[in-house]
Protein backbone atom coordinates (compact mmCIF):
# COMPACT_ATOMS: atom_id res chain seq x y z
CA UNK A 1 0.00 0.00 0.00
CA UNK A 2 1.61 2.76 -1.06
CA UNK A 3 2.16 6.59 1.13
CA UNK A 4 -0.32 9.09 1.05
CA UNK A 5 -0.20 12.47 1.90
CA UNK A 6 -2.08 15.44 2.41
CA UNK A 7 -0.57 17.00 -0.29
CA UNK A 8 -1.33 14.49 -2.67
CA UNK A 9 1.81 13.40 -3.24
CA UNK A 10 3.05 9.69 -2.61
CA UNK A 11 6.28 7.98 -2.35
CA UNK A 12 8.56 8.16 -5.54
CA UNK A 13 10.25 5.24 -7.45
CA UNK A 14 13.87 6.56 -7.27
CA UNK A 15 15.20 6.37 -11.12
CA UNK A 16 17.29 2.91 -10.51
CA UNK A 17 14.79 1.20 -8.85
CA UNK A 18 12.84 -1.61 -10.83
CA UNK A 19 9.45 -1.59 -10.18
CA UNK A 20 8.82 -4.36 -12.74
CA UNK A 21 12.00 -6.29 -12.74
CA UNK A 22 14.00 -4.72 -15.84
CA UNK A 23 16.89 -3.28 -16.10
CA UNK A 24 18.24 -0.36 -14.08
CA UNK A 25 16.64 2.54 -14.49
CA UNK A 26 14.04 1.40 -17.26
CA UNK A 27 10.16 0.55 -17.12
CA UNK A 28 8.11 -1.77 -18.71
CA UNK A 29 5.04 0.76 -18.26
CA UNK A 30 6.66 4.32 -18.74
CA UNK A 31 2.63 5.98 -18.33
CA UNK A 32 1.75 8.61 -20.67
CA UNK A 33 3.22 11.60 -21.16
CA UNK A 34 4.00 14.49 -18.88
CA UNK A 35 0.96 16.54 -18.91
CA UNK A 36 -1.81 13.76 -19.75
CA UNK A 37 -1.67 11.36 -17.05
CA UNK A 38 0.40 10.84 -14.11
CA UNK A 39 3.68 12.63 -13.60
CA UNK A 40 6.33 10.55 -15.04
CA UNK A 41 7.96 7.66 -12.17
CA UNK A 42 4.51 7.75 -9.76
CA UNK A 43 2.46 4.69 -9.68
CA UNK A 44 -0.55 5.05 -12.37
CA UNK A 45 -3.71 6.15 -10.40
CA UNK A 46 -1.58 7.52 -7.50
CA UNK A 47 -2.98 11.02 -7.73
CA UNK A 48 -6.61 10.20 -8.36
CA UNK A 49 -6.20 7.78 -4.78
CA UNK A 50 -4.69 10.63 -3.11
CA UNK A 51 -7.28 13.35 -4.75
CA UNK A 52 -10.11 10.65 -3.42
CA UNK A 53 -8.96 10.26 -0.09
CA UNK A 54 -8.26 14.14 0.58
CA UNK A 55 -11.74 15.16 -0.04
CA UNK A 56 -13.20 12.72 1.69
CA UNK A 57 -15.42 14.16 4.63
CA UNK A 58 -14.03 11.40 7.50
CA UNK A 59 -10.88 11.53 8.65
CA UNK A 60 -9.15 7.94 7.15
CA UNK A 61 -6.04 6.17 8.11
CA UNK A 62 -4.29 3.13 6.62
CA UNK A 63 -2.02 0.31 8.31
CA UNK A 64 -0.39 -2.24 6.39
CA UNK A 65 0.13 -5.48 7.58
CA UNK A 66 3.17 -4.51 10.31
CA UNK A 67 0.75 -1.71 11.57
CA UNK A 68 2.84 0.90 9.67
CA UNK A 69 0.99 4.37 9.06
CA UNK A 70 0.65 3.99 4.58
CA UNK A 71 -2.08 6.62 4.34
CA UNK A 72 -3.21 9.96 6.25
CA UNK A 73 -6.09 12.30 4.50
CA UNK A 74 -6.81 16.06 5.10
CA UNK A 75 -9.64 15.05 7.66
CA UNK A 76 -7.45 12.98 9.70
CA UNK A 77 -4.87 16.10 9.76
CA UNK A 78 -8.22 18.53 11.16
CA UNK A 79 -8.80 16.01 13.72
CA UNK A 80 -5.55 15.26 15.18
CA UNK A 81 -2.98 17.85 13.96
CA UNK A 82 -0.42 16.17 12.71
CA UNK A 83 0.10 16.49 8.42
CA UNK A 84 0.23 13.45 6.45
CA UNK A 85 4.23 13.78 6.10
CA UNK A 86 4.26 13.47 10.20
CA UNK A 87 2.12 10.46 10.05
CA UNK A 88 2.89 7.95 7.30
CA UNK A 89 5.53 5.70 7.81
CA UNK A 90 5.42 5.73 11.85
CA UNK A 91 4.61 2.26 13.75
CA UNK A 92 1.24 2.45 14.60
CA UNK A 93 -0.19 5.14 17.21
CA UNK A 94 2.44 4.46 19.73
CA UNK A 95 3.97 7.59 21.64
CA UNK A 96 2.42 10.32 19.05
CA UNK A 97 -1.55 9.82 18.46
CA UNK A 98 -2.17 7.52 21.64
CA UNK A 99 -0.70 7.46 24.95
CA UNK A 100 1.90 4.56 25.61
CA UNK A 101 -0.11 2.98 28.06
CA UNK A 102 -3.05 2.82 25.80
CA UNK A 103 -0.84 1.95 22.80
CA UNK A 104 -0.86 -1.70 22.48
CA UNK A 105 -5.04 -1.83 23.20
CA UNK A 106 -5.56 0.53 20.37
CA UNK A 107 -3.16 -1.59 18.05
CA UNK A 108 -4.63 -5.06 18.49
CA UNK A 109 -7.88 -3.59 18.38
CA UNK A 110 -7.30 -2.04 15.31
CA UNK A 111 -5.46 -4.64 13.60
CA UNK A 112 -8.00 -7.10 14.76
CA UNK A 113 -9.99 -6.31 11.94
CA UNK A 114 -7.71 -7.57 9.54
CA UNK A 115 -8.83 -11.28 10.08
CA UNK A 116 -12.24 -10.41 11.19
CA UNK A 117 -15.34 -10.17 8.14
CA UNK A 118 -16.88 -6.78 7.83
CA UNK A 119 -16.13 -3.89 9.79
CA UNK A 120 -15.36 -3.25 13.22
CA UNK A 121 -16.81 0.23 15.69
CA UNK A 122 -14.29 1.20 18.33
CA UNK A 123 -13.93 4.22 20.46
CA UNK A 124 -10.45 5.34 21.53
CA UNK A 125 -8.91 8.52 23.29
CA UNK A 126 -6.32 10.06 20.35
CA UNK A 127 -3.90 12.85 21.04
CA UNK A 128 -3.36 15.74 19.51
CA UNK A 129 -0.35 17.33 17.84
CA UNK A 130 -1.10 19.82 20.35
CA UNK A 131 -1.32 17.63 23.17
CA UNK A 132 -4.76 17.57 23.92
CA UNK A 133 -7.13 14.31 23.67
CA UNK A 134 -10.14 13.68 21.77
CA UNK A 135 -12.95 10.69 21.92
CA UNK A 136 -13.24 9.45 18.61
CA UNK A 137 -15.33 6.69 16.81
CA UNK A 138 -13.34 4.19 14.55
CA UNK A 139 -14.61 1.94 11.86
CA UNK A 140 -11.93 -0.52 10.75
CA UNK A 141 -11.96 -3.06 8.17
CA UNK A 142 -9.37 -5.40 7.03
CA UNK A 143 -7.65 -5.15 3.57
CA UNK A 144 -6.92 -7.70 1.17
CA UNK A 145 -3.96 -8.21 -1.18
CA UNK A 146 -4.44 -9.53 -4.93
CA UNK A 147 -3.62 -13.00 -3.43
CA UNK A 148 -6.09 -12.38 -1.41
CA UNK A 149 -4.42 -12.61 2.19
CA UNK A 150 -4.48 -10.14 4.67
CA UNK A 151 -2.56 -6.95 3.56
CA UNK A 152 -3.85 -4.07 6.06
CA UNK A 153 -6.30 -2.48 7.81
CA UNK A 154 -8.05 1.04 6.88
CA UNK A 155 -10.08 3.13 9.34
CA UNK A 156 -12.52 6.10 8.86
CA UNK A 157 -12.44 8.11 12.51
CA UNK A 158 -14.39 10.87 13.44
CA UNK A 159 -14.92 12.98 17.04
CA UNK A 160 -17.21 10.95 18.76
CA UNK A 161 -19.49 14.43 19.58
CA UNK A 162 -19.90 14.63 15.51
CA UNK A 163 -20.95 11.40 15.24
CA UNK A 164 -23.80 11.63 17.90
CA UNK A 165 -24.56 15.04 16.26
CA UNK A 166 -24.84 13.18 12.95
CA UNK A 167 -26.62 10.53 14.30
CA UNK A 168 -29.26 13.11 16.48
CA UNK A 169 -29.96 14.61 13.72
CA UNK A 170 -31.13 11.19 11.60
CA UNK A 171 -33.51 10.03 14.37
CA UNK A 172 -34.32 13.22 14.51
CA UNK A 173 -35.49 13.59 11.07
CA UNK A 174 -36.83 9.56 10.86
CA UNK A 175 -38.82 10.39 14.15
CA UNK A 176 -40.59 13.44 12.51
CA UNK A 177 -41.30 11.69 9.48
CA UNK A 178 -43.16 8.88 11.50
CA UNK A 179 -46.30 8.80 13.26
CA UNK A 180 -45.95 11.92 15.40
CA UNK A 181 -48.66 14.97 16.86
CA UNK A 182 -48.33 16.87 13.88
CA UNK A 183 -48.00 17.23 10.07
CA UNK A 184 -44.30 16.76 8.14
CA UNK A 185 -44.25 17.50 4.38
CA UNK A 186 -41.18 17.68 2.28
CA UNK A 187 -41.79 19.37 -0.66
CA UNK A 188 -39.59 19.94 -3.67
CA UNK A 189 -38.65 23.30 -5.24
CA UNK A 190 -41.65 22.00 -7.71
CA UNK A 191 -44.27 22.62 -5.02
CA UNK A 192 -44.61 18.98 -5.12
CA UNK A 193 -44.88 16.92 -1.86
CA UNK A 194 -41.71 14.17 -1.90
CA UNK A 195 -42.13 12.49 1.92
CA UNK A 196 -45.51 12.89 4.39
CA UNK A 197 -45.70 11.48 7.50
CA UNK A 198 -48.72 9.68 8.73
CA UNK A 199 -50.29 12.98 10.60
CA UNK A 200 -50.19 14.90 7.33
CA UNK A 201 -51.11 11.92 5.18
CA UNK A 202 -54.53 11.81 7.15
CA UNK A 203 -54.89 15.42 7.11
CA UNK A 204 -54.61 16.05 3.20
CA UNK A 205 -56.89 12.78 2.92
CA UNK A 206 -54.31 10.24 1.35
CA UNK A 207 -52.01 7.68 1.47
CA UNK A 208 -48.47 7.77 2.25
CA UNK A 209 -47.54 7.34 -1.33
CA UNK A 210 -50.00 7.93 -3.03
CA UNK A 211 -50.11 12.11 -2.14
CA UNK A 212 -46.10 11.76 -3.17
CA UNK A 213 -45.37 13.85 -6.40
CA UNK A 214 -49.01 15.51 -6.86
CA UNK A 215 -49.79 19.18 -7.43
CA UNK A 216 -51.10 20.65 -4.04
CA UNK A 217 -53.95 21.91 -6.00
CA UNK A 218 -54.88 18.21 -6.60
CA UNK A 219 -54.88 18.22 -2.90
CA UNK A 220 -56.31 21.73 -1.48
CA UNK A 221 -59.34 23.17 -3.13
CA UNK A 222 -59.25 26.83 -1.36
CA UNK A 223 -56.38 28.26 0.35
CA UNK A 224 -54.09 26.41 -2.44
CA UNK A 225 -52.75 30.20 -3.44
CA UNK A 226 -51.92 31.17 -0.37
CA UNK A 227 -50.16 28.13 0.80
CA UNK A 228 -48.15 28.14 -2.43
CA UNK A 229 -47.51 32.27 -1.75
CA UNK A 230 -45.89 30.89 1.46
CA UNK A 231 -43.50 27.94 0.28
CA UNK A 232 -42.32 30.19 -2.67
CA UNK A 233 -41.51 32.94 -0.33
CA UNK A 234 -39.77 30.58 1.83
CA UNK A 235 -37.75 29.27 -1.43
CA UNK A 236 -36.86 32.65 -2.14
CA UNK A 237 -36.13 34.62 1.39
CA UNK A 238 -35.91 31.53 3.94
CA UNK A 239 -38.09 30.73 6.93
CA UNK A 240 -40.85 33.15 8.49
CA UNK A 241 -40.21 34.22 12.05
CA UNK A 242 -43.28 33.08 13.16
CA UNK A 243 -45.41 30.53 12.46
CA UNK A 244 -48.55 31.34 9.87
CA UNK A 245 -51.99 29.68 10.05
CA UNK A 246 -53.73 28.99 6.77
CA UNK A 247 -57.42 28.77 6.12
CA UNK A 248 -57.68 25.52 3.60
CA UNK A 249 -60.51 23.77 1.96
CA UNK A 250 -59.46 20.29 1.24
CA UNK A 251 -61.96 17.78 -1.15
CA UNK A 252 -62.83 14.43 0.72
CA UNK A 253 -64.56 11.25 0.42
CA UNK A 254 -66.91 12.46 2.49
CA UNK A 255 -67.32 16.27 0.74
CA UNK A 256 -65.38 19.53 1.22
CA UNK A 257 -64.30 20.21 4.52
CA UNK A 258 -62.39 23.52 5.99
CA UNK A 259 -59.56 23.41 8.06
CA UNK A 260 -56.93 25.67 9.78
CA UNK A 261 -53.77 24.76 9.88
CA UNK A 262 -50.76 26.38 12.04
CA UNK A 263 -47.64 26.03 10.00
CA UNK A 264 -44.03 26.30 9.80
CA UNK A 265 -41.64 26.15 7.00
CA UNK A 266 -37.75 25.59 6.76
CA UNK A 267 -35.58 26.05 3.62
CA UNK A 268 -33.41 23.18 3.47
CA UNK A 269 -30.46 23.26 1.09
CA UNK A 270 -27.48 20.30 0.21
CA UNK A 271 -24.61 20.45 2.87
CA UNK A 272 -22.58 18.77 0.30
CA UNK A 273 -21.60 21.75 -1.51
CA UNK A 274 -19.87 24.73 -1.24
CA UNK A 275 -22.62 27.18 -2.15
CA UNK A 276 -26.62 26.36 -0.65
CA UNK A 277 -28.12 24.48 -3.49
CA UNK A 278 -32.12 24.37 -2.75
CA UNK A 279 -33.73 21.06 -2.27
CA UNK A 280 -37.10 22.04 -1.57
CA UNK A 281 -38.71 23.23 1.91
CA UNK A 282 -40.15 21.33 4.70
CA UNK A 283 -43.64 22.11 5.98
CA UNK A 284 -44.20 21.60 9.46
CA UNK A 285 -48.36 21.73 10.63
CA UNK A 286 -50.77 21.27 13.20
CA UNK A 287 -54.48 21.30 12.74
CA UNK A 288 -55.62 23.98 14.86
CA UNK A 289 -59.34 24.55 13.45
CA UNK A 290 -61.03 23.16 16.55
CA UNK A 291 -59.23 25.58 18.85
CA UNK A 292 -59.75 28.06 15.82
CA UNK A 293 -63.80 28.00 15.92
CA UNK A 294 -63.83 27.55 19.60
CA UNK A 295 -62.07 31.14 19.73
CA UNK A 296 -64.76 32.16 17.40
CA UNK A 297 -67.48 31.00 19.12
CA UNK A 298 -66.08 32.97 22.12
CA UNK A 299 -65.32 36.35 20.82
CA UNK A 300 -68.93 36.29 19.00
CA UNK A 301 -70.44 35.13 22.73
CA UNK A 302 -68.24 38.03 24.25
CA UNK A 303 -69.26 40.77 21.70
CA UNK A 304 -73.49 39.41 21.84
CA UNK A 305 -73.40 39.51 25.15
CA UNK A 306 -71.48 43.31 25.25
CA UNK A 307 -74.43 44.11 22.65
CA UNK A 308 -77.78 42.71 24.55
CA UNK A 309 -75.96 44.81 27.86
CA UNK A 310 -75.72 47.96 25.83
CA UNK A 311 -79.14 47.52 24.53
CA UNK A 312 -81.03 47.19 27.75
CA UNK A 313 -79.16 49.87 29.13
CA UNK A 314 -80.25 52.08 25.95
CA UNK A 315 -83.74 50.76 25.58
CA UNK A 316 -84.21 51.17 29.61
CA UNK A 317 -84.19 54.98 28.78
CA UNK A 318 -86.89 55.18 26.02
CA UNK A 319 -90.37 56.29 26.81
CA UNK A 320 -92.08 54.54 24.21
CA UNK A 321 -91.88 50.17 24.11
CA UNK A 322 -92.05 50.42 20.62
CA UNK A 323 -88.81 52.64 20.46
CA UNK A 324 -87.40 50.43 22.87
CA UNK A 325 -87.92 47.23 21.10
CA UNK A 326 -86.58 48.53 17.77
CA UNK A 327 -83.55 50.04 19.74
CA UNK A 328 -82.74 46.06 20.76
CA UNK A 329 -83.03 45.29 17.37
CA UNK A 330 -80.32 47.72 16.05
CA UNK A 331 -77.93 46.86 18.63
CA UNK A 332 -78.99 42.73 18.05
CA UNK A 333 -77.76 43.38 13.94
CA UNK A 334 -74.45 44.52 14.30
CA UNK A 335 -72.74 41.35 12.96
CA UNK A 336 -75.44 39.09 13.21
CA UNK A 337 -77.39 39.77 10.16
CA UNK A 338 -78.33 42.26 7.30
CA UNK A 339 -81.97 42.74 7.77
CA UNK A 340 -84.88 42.11 10.38
CA UNK A 341 -88.82 42.13 10.24
CA UNK A 342 -90.81 42.54 13.18
CA UNK A 343 -94.82 40.54 12.27
CA UNK A 344 -97.27 40.41 14.84
CA UNK A 345 -100.79 39.08 15.03
CA UNK A 346 -103.57 40.96 14.03
CA UNK A 347 -106.06 41.69 16.74
CA UNK A 348 -105.98 39.44 20.12
CA UNK A 349 -102.87 37.01 20.38
CA UNK A 350 -105.23 34.39 21.68
CA UNK A 351 -107.42 34.51 18.64
CA UNK A 352 -104.76 33.33 15.83
CA UNK A 353 -105.32 36.09 13.36
CA UNK A 354 -102.63 37.12 10.51
CA UNK A 355 -99.57 38.55 10.88
CA UNK A 356 -99.04 42.24 10.07
CA UNK A 357 -95.80 44.14 9.46
CA UNK A 358 -95.19 46.34 12.35
CA UNK A 359 -91.41 47.45 12.20
CA UNK A 360 -88.56 46.42 9.94
CA UNK A 361 -85.04 47.40 8.40
CA UNK A 362 -85.13 49.40 4.94
CA UNK A 363 -85.73 46.48 2.02
CA UNK A 364 -82.94 48.44 -0.56
CA UNK A 365 -80.40 48.86 1.95
CA UNK A 366 -78.65 48.42 5.51
CA UNK A 367 -80.38 50.93 8.08
CA UNK A 368 -81.97 51.28 11.56
CA UNK A 369 -85.06 49.23 12.30
CA UNK A 370 -88.43 51.50 12.28
CA UNK A 371 -91.80 51.17 12.05
CA UNK A 372 -94.03 50.89 9.33
CA UNK A 373 -95.13 54.44 7.96
CA UNK A 374 -98.84 54.75 8.04
CA UNK A 375 -99.71 51.54 10.35
CA UNK A 376 -99.58 48.18 10.24
CA UNK A 377 -99.39 46.31 6.67
CA UNK A 378 -100.98 43.11 6.43
CA UNK A 379 -98.26 40.79 5.11
CA UNK A 380 -99.07 38.01 2.78
CA UNK A 381 -97.45 34.71 3.93
CA UNK A 382 -98.08 32.17 1.29
CA UNK A 383 -99.29 28.53 3.29
CA UNK A 384 -96.16 26.86 5.29
CA UNK A 385 -94.32 30.43 5.12
CA UNK A 386 -91.44 30.16 7.62
CA UNK A 387 -93.09 33.17 9.86
CA UNK A 388 -96.36 31.20 9.96
CA UNK A 389 -94.06 27.72 11.01
CA UNK A 390 -92.13 29.88 13.66
CA UNK A 391 -96.01 30.92 14.98
CA UNK A 392 -97.24 27.63 14.97
CA UNK A 393 -94.46 26.02 16.52
CA UNK A 394 -93.54 28.49 19.05
CA UNK A 395 -89.93 27.66 18.11
CA UNK A 396 -87.48 29.04 15.59
CA UNK A 397 -86.99 27.90 11.70
CA UNK A 398 -84.12 28.22 9.73
CA UNK A 399 -83.86 28.41 6.28
CA UNK A 400 -81.73 29.53 3.25
CA UNK A 401 -81.61 29.74 -0.68
CA UNK A 402 -80.56 27.16 -3.10
CA UNK A 403 -77.31 27.19 -4.68
CA UNK A 404 -78.37 28.82 -7.75
CA UNK A 405 -77.23 32.24 -9.17
CA UNK A 406 -80.89 33.84 -9.86
CA UNK A 407 -82.54 31.65 -7.17
CA UNK A 408 -81.90 34.26 -4.25
CA UNK A 409 -84.13 37.38 -5.52
CA UNK A 410 -87.03 35.10 -6.64
CA UNK A 411 -87.01 33.12 -3.42
CA UNK A 412 -86.87 36.24 -1.34
CA UNK A 413 -89.58 37.80 -3.17
CA UNK A 414 -91.88 34.89 -3.30
CA UNK A 415 -91.52 34.95 0.80
CA UNK A 416 -92.29 38.51 0.68
CA UNK A 417 -88.97 39.41 2.05
CA UNK A 418 -85.91 41.79 0.70
CA UNK A 419 -84.60 40.71 -2.72
CA UNK A 420 -80.83 40.24 -1.01
CA UNK A 421 -81.99 37.92 1.10
CA UNK A 422 -80.41 34.58 1.06
CA UNK A 423 -80.99 33.09 4.46
CA UNK A 424 -83.43 33.34 7.00
CA UNK A 425 -83.96 32.60 10.64
CA UNK A 426 -87.65 33.15 12.13
CA UNK A 427 -88.02 33.06 16.39
CA UNK A 428 -91.48 33.52 17.43
CA UNK A 429 -92.37 36.19 20.13
CA UNK A 430 -93.89 35.28 23.05
CA UNK A 431 -94.61 37.18 26.26
CA UNK A 432 -97.26 35.99 29.46
CA UNK A 433 -97.40 32.75 27.94
CA UNK A 434 -99.37 34.62 24.84
CA UNK A 435 -97.56 34.49 21.13
CA UNK A 436 -97.51 37.91 19.57
CA UNK A 437 -95.97 37.17 16.57
CA UNK A 438 -92.69 36.66 14.75
CA UNK A 439 -89.37 38.15 13.86
CA UNK A 440 -87.32 37.13 11.19
CA UNK A 441 -83.28 37.86 10.76
CA UNK A 442 -82.52 37.99 7.32
CA UNK A 443 -78.96 37.20 5.70
CA UNK A 444 -77.46 37.93 2.05
CA UNK A 445 -75.73 35.63 0.32
CA UNK A 446 -72.36 36.70 0.80
CA UNK A 447 -72.63 35.41 4.14
CA UNK A 448 -72.98 32.22 6.29
CA UNK A 449 -76.52 30.45 6.71
CA UNK A 450 -78.09 30.79 10.38
CA UNK A 451 -76.88 27.88 12.52
CA UNK A 452 -78.31 26.80 15.94
CA UNK A 453 -76.15 28.65 18.41
CA UNK A 454 -77.53 31.88 15.98
CA UNK A 455 -80.89 30.81 16.71
CA UNK A 456 -80.49 30.58 20.82
CA UNK A 457 -79.33 34.29 20.00
CA UNK A 458 -82.09 34.96 18.45
CA UNK A 459 -84.30 33.44 20.55
CA UNK A 460 -82.57 35.82 23.27
CA UNK A 461 -83.33 39.02 21.41
CA UNK A 462 -87.07 37.94 20.69
CA UNK A 463 -87.64 37.48 24.47
CA UNK A 464 -86.65 40.84 25.07
CA UNK A 465 -88.67 42.18 22.22
CA UNK A 466 -91.36 40.57 23.11
CA UNK A 467 -91.81 42.14 26.30
CA UNK A 468 -91.77 45.54 25.29
CA UNK A 469 -93.97 45.19 22.55
CA UNK A 470 -96.33 43.53 24.76
CA UNK A 471 -95.53 46.63 27.43
CA UNK A 472 -96.78 48.66 24.10
CA UNK A 473 -99.91 47.01 23.46
CA UNK A 474 -100.89 47.05 27.33
CA UNK A 475 -99.94 51.05 27.06
CA UNK A 476 -102.19 51.51 24.00
CA UNK A 477 -104.78 49.67 25.16
CA UNK A 478 -105.65 51.19 28.88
Amino acid sequence: MGASRSSGTTDELGPDEDPGGGPPGCSPDPGPPAGEGEAPGEPPGSELLAALLDGMDAALCAFDAAGTVTHWNREAERVLGWTAHEAVGRAGFAGWAVRRADADEVRARLMSAMDAPGRQVHEFALLRKDGGRVLVRTQSAGVRGADGKPAGVYCAFSEVHAQIDLERAIALSEALLEDVSWGVVLVDVDLRPTVVNAYASRALGGGRTALLGRPLGELVVQGVEELEAALHHVLAEGAPTAPAELWVTLRTAEGERRRCWRSGFLRLASPLTEEPVPLGMGWLFRDVTAAKFAEQEADRLRFRTSQLHRAARTASECEDPMEAATTLLDFALAGFADHVLVDLVAGDPTAGGGLVRTAGTPTDGPGPCLPVAGGSIPVRYGPGHPALQAVERTGSVRTSAGAGASEGPAWATERRWPGDAAHALCTVLRSRGRTLGALTFLRAANRAAFERPDAAYAETVAARVAGAVDLAQVTAGT
